[in-house]
């Protein structure tokens, strides 16, 4: 008989966003009148870059031309595309990254997801953040790494707190660990982290023969610059460290699907007889296998991002949600919060004093105003609310109004 993975029944609940949408959609059916204002999930809501349409309309005409047409583009993405990537979000920065170390994708929730496929089921131990972006814990829990949830944490995986303490870094693990997740600016905590910080996590895997899967998707909204872009910008991270990026929430992508992972040529894993093996193989077999590639016209306007208009049109969407994120910050503040985030990330973080699904469903009905339950996103989550800045600037002030007017 067909047996099912077992593994997915473990997973607790429903997915988060998928249990806020189920909310919303029962309160605008009882409340046909309600004018909905969202502020939860993080999806963009401005048009893609004039320079990005341009380019995707020009490659999609030559699609329609026998001379120009392209079949299956090559697996690892069009060297076009990976070349201005490591021209101007590493080598730029001074991290030494070259174009056969990078791997285009659909989007990096993808890529965080399926990477955990390379590695033992096991007999590795999985370190996580908490407060977590759900993926990274589901994708292990589907994989069979953990025991069942108890108290609202999985058995088997290592937890990291982030907490006001630590202003929401966590601290290396205590013991042995194998596989840690990081992302910075953090989702949810908008938190970022420094070189020092970093550094101390490269350290940690040098030491203990772990590896580092650091999300970077929200990268474009640091403004600081003694904050680091990059984990590549630390020394030893090229051989510790896998990198993933989007294009998502920087050039509004989310719709439009592509992202890029990084896995250097010096990075390593260890197969059963202790020998460190190149780790770049194992993922170029699994997207070889699994995946047929980011279309060609998706590509070419992905490629527009780093012109220099698509840089300047990216410049202008980061700093108008840059500047949504300033608003919810000050009036949250103004009421006597104290929000994390918003200044180098595009999402605010802050405690409720409340339960955060209960105060989720309060600004729902009060302000009819959707936020993001902190506790959806771990143990340390709880009472704490995440806001997205990702609106237009009227939307957000009308909300902010509404939430302050029932705070």
């Amino acid at each position: 008989m067909i047996l099912a993975n077992e593994n997915f029944s473990k997973v607790q609940a429903t997915y988060l966003f998928s249990d806020i949408a189920r909310r919303v959609r029962e309160f605008s059916e009882a409340n046909k009148n309600a004018s909905i204002i969202k502020l939860g999930i993080g999806d963009v809501t401005r048009a893609l870059p004039q320079a990005c349409v341009d380019a995707m309309g020009k490659a999609s005409r030559e699609m329609g031309v026998d001379a120009t047409f392209r079949g299956y583009g090559p697996d690892y993405g069009y060297e076009f595309l990976r070349e201005a990537i490591a021209h101007y979000d590493f080598q730029a920065r001074g991290a030494d990254i070259s174009a056969d170390e990078i791997f285009v994708s659909d989007g990096a929730k993808c890529d965080t997801g399926n990477f955990q496929e390379l590695f033992s089921t096991t007999t590795i131990k999985v370190a996580v953040p908490d407060p977590v972006y759900p993926v990274y814990v589901d994708t292990n829990v589907m994989a069979g790494r953990t025991g069942p949830a108890v108290d609202g944490r999985y058995e088997g995986l290592v937890y990291l707190d982030c907490t006001e303490e630590n202003k929401f870094v966590p601290d290396v693990p205590a013991g042995q660990v194998d596989l840690i997740y990081l992302c910075f600016p953090n989702n949810p905590t908008g938190a970022t982290a420094t070189k020092e910080q970093l550094g101390a996590f490269v350290d940690y895997a040098h030491k203990h023969k772990a590896l580092l899967l650091f999300d970077a998707a929200y990268e474009a909204f640091i403004v600081d610059e003694d904050l680091p872009h990059s984990i590549y910008e630390i020394p030893g991270a090229k051989e510790v460290a896998v990198e993933f990026r989007s294009f998502s929430k920087s050039a509004g992508f989310t719709g439009t699907r592509c992202g890029f992972t990084v896995v250097p040529k010096e990075c390593r894993v260890f197969n059963s007889s202790g020998e460190a093996i190149p780790l770049a193989p194992l993922w170029k077999r699994r997207m070889s296998t699994k995946f047929n590639g980011v279309s060609y016209p998706v590509q070419r306007a992905a490629e527009a991002v780093y012109s220099e208009e698509g840089r300047a049109q990216c410049k202008e969407l980061v700093a108008g949600y840059l500047a949504n994120a300033k608003i919810i910050r000050e009036r949250l503040a103004s009421k006597g919060f104290k929000p994390t985030g918003g200044d180098n990330s595009p999402y605010i973080w802050f405690n409720t004093g409340m339960d955060s699904w209960k105060f989720f469903d309060k600004l729902l009905k009060e302000a009819q105003v959707v936020t993001t339950p902190g506790s959806g996103f771990g143990r340390c989550g709880n009472g704490y609310i995440r806001i997205s800045a990702f609106n237009s600037l009227e939307k957000v002030v009308k909300a902010m109004d509404r939430i302050c007017g029932v705070l």
